[in-house]
């Protein structure tokens, strides 16, 4: 047996602090999404995007200042892929078409980059090959694509995705509220809601761009918290039938202890997946990644932290499990 499994770590006793800590996050979260919000992407406020390619590598600052020279302030200009692949987002302008917005700032750049090129490198510029690409290509600069979203579309998808989040942790409510007792139920919703909104609160906080993938995430992270949950769920039932003399904090500490190697496995294989996204998936998959690696973070401390103290704290007893005898029948026989 390994040392994980013979771990006595006293979780439930100690549970106050952290109890504490997770309610002061909870209400910071709501504070700074009121007054910060979310720095919501293309996807739901709508503009124009525009990937470009360029033959040399490229500092987005550059980019971003040509940009703001050009009449754009406002763009967000990012890596993705390589360091010569730059997506610019503008956001949407009512007084503009996205066709008109994005041809000014394949221009804007296109005009910037010949100049550099001319200035570098004299002549360069006058030796771009002709044809009848030759209004997307020339020797400094690629379009690879152009994308508009719409206000319409953009108030849909917030109110899909929110649509999304309120059904998913209604079917979890279901789910273990028919596998269990209505106390675990309660404390998976509580947990699952805690990662949640602690996950919003950290995208809220840092200001990183809240897209379709990050919600995405989020929602592929209530499945995981409610996974972990059900795990040490499903031991402390097995406990309360098994260790008949214990205490109701002694069967949830050695329940949790049990299944600690378990957990710790679990998560650390996830977050070794996770972190080889963030690292090398390139700016694509920076938001997804960062909410998995917050909310497997937050989902393993919530499974022992906040779903197992809450059911304690609403009365749990090892009657709530244990089957209901039948009046009048006759005892099973050895």
């Amino acid at each position: 047996m390994s040392f994980l499994t013979q771990t006595k770590i006293d979780f439930i006793g100690t549970r106050k602090l952290p109890m504490a800590l997770s309610a002061l996050f909870i209400i910071g979260t709501f504070v700074v999404l009121f007054t910060r919000g979310l720095n919501l992407g293309l996807d739901f406020t709508g503009g124009t995007l525009v990937e470009l390619s360029y033959v040399d590598p490229v500092e987005v600052s550059d980019v971003r200042q040509e940009l703001a020279q050009g009449g754009f302030p406002d763009a967000v200009v990012q890596h993705f892929g390589t360091a010569r692949d730059v997506m610019v987002r503008i956001p949407l302008k009512k007084d503009k078409a996205s066709a008109a917005i994005s041809e000014e700032v394949v221009s804007v750049l296109r005009k910037a980059r010949n100049e550099i090129g001319v200035e570098s490198q004299p002549g360069k510029a006058q030796r771009c090959s002709s044809g009848p690409n030759r209004s997307i290509v020339d020797c400094q600069m690629q379009v690879r694509r152009v994308e508009f979203v719409g206000p319409q579309v953009g108030e849909e998808l917030v109110e899909k995705g929110g649509l999304a989040l309120i059904y998913t942790l209604i079917a979890i409510l279901v789910y273990v509220l028919f596998r269990f007792e209505w106390r675990f139920a309660v404390g998976s919703i509580v947990a699952v809601a805690h990662d949640v909104l602690i996950t919003f609160g950290f995208f809220s906080i840092t200001q990183m761009e809240f897209s379709l993938s990050v919600l995405a995430a989020i929602l592929a992270v209530l499945g995981y918290s409610l996974n972990d949950t059900i795990v040490v769920f499903d031991r402390i039932r097995e406990n309360f039938r098994r260790m008949r003399k214990a205490s109701v904090v002694d069967t949830m500490n050695a329940s949790i202890n049990q299944t600690l190697s378990r957990t710790i496995i679990t998560s650390g294989t996830t977050m070794l997946t996770v972190l080889a996204l963030f690292f090398l998936g390139g700016e694509i998959m920076r938001g997804f990644s960062t909410a998995l690696i917050v909310g497997i973070v937050v989902g393993t401390y919530s499974s022992i932290y906040v779903a197992t103290p809450t059911v304690l704290a609403l009365g749990i007893s090892r009657e709530d499990l244990l089957p209901v005898k039948k009046e009048g029948a006759e005892p099973t026989q050895p």
